[in-house]
């Protein structure tokens, strides 16, 4: 099935109702054991973008790096934002989006009077005036772009890290889960940049007493039931 092309028209929908400047909004790491989650932020303007430009998962490698560089430079203005591995243990999954978000947003040398955020949930909210839009990362120019470059980028940071831990074929598999990652963590437990609150841990008899449980004020006390939640939801 041919790839369709994204383009401006929620961003034209949202300058009809007064926005100048929207930004898109994209994360990439979400679903990975080790290493940030990661943020972009892009603003593209309404000028015909790079030829082939979609959503990040729907090139290939090679074709990801060869845009990003010529994204980086077509783009009106872009930013990233991280989450670490301990801060997605300590303030939980959506709080850490929020975070990555919000550090792209305050990095970026404009100020967005509207945001386009790819998925159907708003992790971000106020003060932002923010459009959820479903596989926006697809059909949104100024969201693929932001997904390319935070795709890239989280890429090489996590072949960097991987210098250091080659067993764990962070340049490979990028901290997501893989059969060379998993060995890895059977025979070695897991390093600075894995995320201890995840459910693989569980899995690992060695090493699960490494476990973090997110302690949380409010009825129940702990927030083991929504740290599951968020770990089905990402497929663990």
């Amino acid at each position: 099935m041919p790839i369709v092309p994204p383009t401006h028209s929620v961003e034209r929908s949202l300058r009809r109702a007064g926005a100048k400047i929207v930004v898109g909004l994209d994360e990439v790491g979400r679903g990975a054991w080790a290493g940030p989650v990661t943020v972009g932020a892009a603003v593209t303007g309404l000028r015909r973008p790079p030829e082939g430009l979609t959503d990040s998962k729907l090139l290939t490698e090679l074709r990801r790096e060869a845009l990003a560089p010529v994204l980086a430079d077509w783009v009106t203005a872009y930013a990233l934002g991280h989450a670490s591995a301990s801060e997605c243990d300590e303030l939980g999954m959506t709080a850490a989006l929020r975070l990555a978000a919000v550090r792209a947003l305050e990095a970026l040398p404009v100020e967005p009077d509207a945001v386009i955020l790819d998925g159907k949930h708003d992790y971000l909210g106020g003060p932002w005036r923010v459009r959820t839009v479903i596989k926006g990362d697809q059909s949104c120019i100024c969201v693929s772009a932001a997904s390319v470059l935070a795709k890239v980028h989280r890429d090489g940071m996590m072949a960097e890290l991987g210098e250091a831990h080659p067993e764990y074929g962070f340049a490979d598999n990028a901290g997501y889960p893989s059969p060379v990652h998993r060995a890895a963590l059977e025979e070695l437990g897991p390093t600075e940049h894995h995320r201890l609150s995840w459910a693989y841990l569980d899995g690992l008899a060695k090493w699960r007493h490494l476990k973090r449980i997110r302690v949380v004020p409010g009825p129940g006390g702990t927030a083991a039931a929504e740290a599951a939640g968020e770990q089905l939801a990402l497929g663990f």
